[in-house]
């Protein structure tokens, strides 16, 4: 697989001159600085190819075109904004930048209540906890008829929760959940919004009537849209795994476990519709075996994100080692059967001081760069190995 990782641009204090001294060699980043629904110009595509590779690296994935909400509920404005989206992806594809990963989640990117979750040896780690999730959506969000989507179990810890809670514990949840996590990704909310929970119900009600069915069929009908220029151009689509796969706070999720993968690919054959195979996003689900996930879909996997998360009882899971023997066993998968395709570690702990360095939640660079030592170790044991 080739060693790539997620950058953000001239502005992130990780610099490619960095990268290429720790054995990166291809680069993830996107166009952060235009707006979601604006066209990415030919001119902009080009400058961010040229400033990577006057750096002695190449623009590997592009993560990501964001796919804009009314494409996913089907808004009036659907097609004007696929249109701009199949725009955005020729002029990536005249610059041949190739693998585009995208998401198909409504309104929440990705989801965790703790973005510094100590660890025994001193690091910390992204975690999910689902009574303080619940206790967002019902008494923070307070969205009509939350309750019915949680177990006894887990509204029994939300109550305990509710009795020791205060005003800044319910700030941190707010930033971790619907801030922290989704600003920096061209997401729906950002830092300077002065009423995060308030513009987030706006955006929830956009999906109102908008089931698991009705996203799939619109999402179906955005890949045909586009497959026209994924064909003439060679490129590669990759939907990211919903993280966490399960619903949430009432919204569909449609690529949660194997069923839901394979739907997708049937209801669009074209072997340009693929897969980020995110080890970490599907681990996060009791129901996914990550082992067979990658031996049954290499073939339509175009990017591949390397972490694994732990199930914890109650609903909870937190990121776990890259050492993980699941994880060894999906690096063995692609090594063997997709050599080449663009792989990155993806989230890490935060160590030796990376927790002051403001970097984005998930993003460290300590933390990144053992993983991406002990991935490599792995992909070197794998080349050794006999088939």
């Amino acid at each position: 697989m080739e060693k790539t990782w997620r950058w953000f641009g001239p502005n992130d204090p990780i610099t490619l001159d960095m990268l290429r001294q720790i054995g990166v060699e291809g680069i993830v980043t996107a166009l952060h600085h235009i707006p979601n629904g604006e066209v990415w110009s030919e001119e902009e595509v080009v400058k961010m190819r040229d400033y990577i590779e006057d750096h002695g690296l190449r623009w590997s994935v592009v993560e990501s075109l964001p796919v804009s909400e009314s494409i996913k509920y089907a808004g009036p404005d659907r097609d004007e904004l696929i249109e701009k989206y199949k725009v955005s992806l020729a002029n990536l594809g005249k610059a041949g930048v190739k693998t585009v990963c995208y998401n198909f989640m409504p309104v929440l990117d990705w989801a965790r209540t703790d973005l510094e979750y100590p660890n025994p040896d001193g690091t910390s780690n992204l975690y999910f906890n689902q009574a303080e999730f619940a206790y967002f959506d019902i008494y923070i969000l307070k969205r009509e008829g939350a309750e019915a989507d949680y177990d006894a179990d887990t509204l029994k810890r939300v109550e305990e929760l509710k009795a020791s809670m205060t005003p800044e514990g319910e700030k941190r949840l707010v930033e971790n959940i619907i801030v922290k996590t989704q600003g920096f990704v061209n997401g729906n909310i950002s830092e300077a919004d002065l009423d995060p929970v308030a513009k987030f119900r706006e955006l929830l009600d956009l999906y109102k009537g908008i089931d698991a069915k009705q996203l799939r069929e619109n999402m179906a009908y955005f890949l045909n849209a586009i497959m026209p220029v994924c064909r003439e151009y060679d490129i590669n689509m990759c939907v990211h795994p919903d993280d966490p796969p399960r619903p949430i706070l009432g919204l569909p999720r449609i690529v949660t476990c194997d069923a839901d993968i394979e739907a997708f690919l049937n209801a669009v054959p074209d072997p340009h519709n693929g897969l980020t195979f995110c080890a970490g996003s599907l681990s996060a689900g009791a129901q996914n075996d990550v082992t067979k996930l990658a031996e049954k879909y290499a073939d339509r996997t175009h990017f591949v994100h390397a972490r694994i998360c732990n199930v914890l009882p109650g609903g909870d899971f937190k990121e776990s080692t890259h050492l993980d023997p699941r994880l060894v066993s999906v690096v063995r998968t692609f090594e063997k059967r997709r050599p080449g395709v663009p792989m990155r570690v993806d989230h890490a702990p935060l160590m030796l001081g990376d927790e002051k360095m403001g970097y984005n939640a998930g993003y460290s660079f300590h933390g990144r760069m053992l993983a991406l030592g002990m991935v490599g170790g792995i992909m070197a044991t794998v080349a050794t190995e006999k088939d």
